[in-house]
């Protein structure tokens, strides 16, 4: 699979060339899946979104911050099965308050630069995941964990 600084390159790699994330969060037990644009910070410890204060997923994340994000390089082709990537990222979510806002919403939107009237809304709240785990996943059964409390060192 490959050494820690390869799988955080592929992760950088992966998070570059991708624009949406599936978000799971969840509420009374029940989970609930969204997609979302993201970003990632540079040393892959955060990951960062937008959302309305009125969506399900806000409601639900302040009942709970626990989350789940996949983030995948799929194509719907027969293919993805043994070329595909995924990586599903858990942690904690939580909504970016000034001054340290004004720097995610400069690096959210240099991705996203399309989304800058719907970030600078007053209802819009910008959120970052503190990441705790990666989960890579290659050749649909090769599973790589990164762990925030070993400075992402990996297990298989």
């Amino acid at each position: 699979m490959g050494n820690k600084s390869d799988i955080r390159q592929r992760l950088k790699t992966l998070f570059a060339s991708q624009r949406l994330a599936v978000l799971a969060t969840h509420n009374s037990g029940q989970p609930y899946g969204s997609l979302v644009s993201f970003a990632a910070t540079d040393d892959l410890k955060e990951i960062l979104f937008a959302t309305t204060r009125e969506t399900r997923k806000y409601v639900n994340l302040s009942a709970d911050a626990r989350v789940a994000m996949v983030i995948d390089s799929r194509s719907n082709k027969e293919s993805d099965i043994h070329d595909a990537i995924a990586v599903t990222a858990t942690g904690r979510a939580e909504e970016t308050v000034p001054p340290e806002k004004e720097q995610f919403a400069r690096m959210y939107l240099e991705k996203h630069p399309y989304l800058r009237e719907f970030v600078s809304s007053p209802s819009c709240a910008l959120l970052r995941v503190k990441v705790e785990t990666y989960y890579f996943v290659s050749k649909f059964e090769e599973v790589v964990a990164l762990h925030a409390k070993d400075g992402f060192n990996h297990e298989p």
